[in-house]
């Protein structure tokens, strides 16, 4: 069956060209699901864990209800916290660049409200904020929703758990009866019920199921890198751990491409697949990689899918995936087999919030470390050094190696300068 792609939406050119600009390949299963039926103008119920790619979900559906000409409010988007609603603006203002004279407006406490009432009376198309400074503003006779055409509840059991019921009831009364509401949760209590039976009209219940992969074999790690930093640390990383067969997964094409174009500037042995590559194409690399012709794979994740080729040693995620599905399958293609593995994820200024719905959605410790400095990395390869030798001690018979160092003490060498010299050729073939 052909996979779905954005394109076969019903959505505006402009949505189009900013979907394409920003890189996606194809919808997430909850995007799959949801955006056909909101466009129909359909109320949902969409239960889906945090990081599975929501704010897409309904983001498509809430602009293309808009009426650009009309300057009042016409969608609002209710989340539980300040940073959900900033995260969900962003997401929002990159899916809407391509639509002039559109304005979103984050709503939040912390946030001096004189700003916010100042860019509602220049007119504002789309809210998106907290039940308190939503309600605020509703009191203060700042927020006017009676034009409201769509209606979203982001994360709606997180906002019940934090005491937000009273307030969502009395944001939904203040909007009109033929509104299209679209909810989300990850778990349906019967408080989320309840609501949805009282301010949702015949909503399609749209599930995506949770699957979790246990890694015990990866050491998961995450380094918190500015974006102009990422290509140095994973340099420094890639000379660290001297790994034979890496793969390293980013968020759309162009990103591939361009990675790649620049570790083979660097010298490394590299080459990418993605969406747009003829299947020509990506068989040749595969197999390419599969045969250790090449080290390192820069792929997506769509590009990716069958990738099985049990030596990987590590996997970087060069961008922290728009799903946390993704993570899973991404870090799953390294530690096959009873071999450990690594799966270093870095991190850049928000997606630390992204990185926290992973730990809570895998129930995975990913440890954190500090960027690596030059004099580190000589140290962490010396202790790398002696685990390998601590390692062919344990697992090798070296009887034979054991006669020949025998043979050297004979003649007057001593044991320590013996192990020191072979350490040093050691380290010196390993350069």
């Amino acid at each position: 069956m052909e996979q779905l792609s954005f394109y076969d939406f019903d959505i505006s050119k402009e949505i189009k060209k900013a979907v394409k600009e920003i890189g996606f390949e194809e919808p997430t299963p909850i995007q799959g699901l949801t955006i056909p039926e909101a466009l129909e103008g359909k109320d949902i119920i969409g239960q889906a864990q945090t990081g599975t790619g929501k704010t897409v979900a309904f983001g498509i559906p809430v602009l293309e209800k808009i009426f650009i000409e009309d300057k009042s409010p016409q969608a609002i988007i209710i989340c539980p916290t300040r940073e959900l609603s900033l995260q969900v603006a962003d997401e929002l203002g990159k899916l809407s660049s391509f639509m002039k004279k559109l304005h979103i407006l984050p709503v939040y406490g912390g946030q001096p409200i004189g700003r916010q009432i100042r860019a509602l009376k220049k007119g504002v198309h789309i809210i998106i904020g907290t039940p308190g400074r939503i309600i605020d503003h509703i009191e203060r006779g700042t927020l006017d929703l009676s034009g409201i055409s769509i209606v979203v509840l982001d994360e709606a059991d997180e906002m019940l758990d934090m005491g937000f019921r009273e307030d969502i009831e009395k944001i939904l009364k203040r909007t009109p009866k033929n509104r299209q509401t679209l909810l989300f949760s990850a778990t349906m209590p019967k408080a989320i019920k309840k609501l949805t039976h009282r301010y949702q009209k015949n909503p399609e219940h749209l599930r995506v199921a949770q699957h979790l992969i246990t890694a015990p074999e990866i050491e998961q790690i995450y380094f918190e890198a500015r974006e102009k930093m990422k290509l140095e640390l994973l340099s420094r990383l890639l000379d660290i751990y001297d790994l034979n067969l890496v793969l390293i997964f980013c968020n759309t094409k162009r990103r591939v491409d361009r990675l790649v174009r620049n570790l083979k500037s660097r010298g490394y042995d590299v080459d990418g697949i993605h969406g747009d590559m003829r299947q020509g194409q990506r068989d040749k690399v595969m197999n390419k990689f599969r045969k250790g012709n090449i080290e390192i794979l820069v792929a997506t994740d769509v590009a990716a899918r069958g990738i099985d080729v049990p030596d990987v040693e590590a996997v970087f995620n060069y961008d922290v995936p728009n799903d946390n599905e993704y993570y899973v399958h991404r870090i799953g293609r390294t530690g096959r087999a009873g071999k450990t593995g690594y799966a270093f994820t870095f991190v850049a200024g928000k997606e630390i919030y992204k990185l926290r719905d992973i730990q809570k959605y895998t129930k995975s410790k990913i440890k954190q470390q500090k960027i690596p400095s030059l004099d580190d990395i000589r140290d962490i390869k010396n202790n790398l050094v002696l685990e390998k030798i601590k390692k062919s001690i344990e697992d090798n018979n070296l009887n034979k190696e054991i006669h020949q160092i025998e043979s050297l003490i004979e003649i007057g060498y001593n044991s320590i300068d013996i192990a020191a010299a072979l350490m040093k050729m050691f380290k010196d073939d390993n350069k």
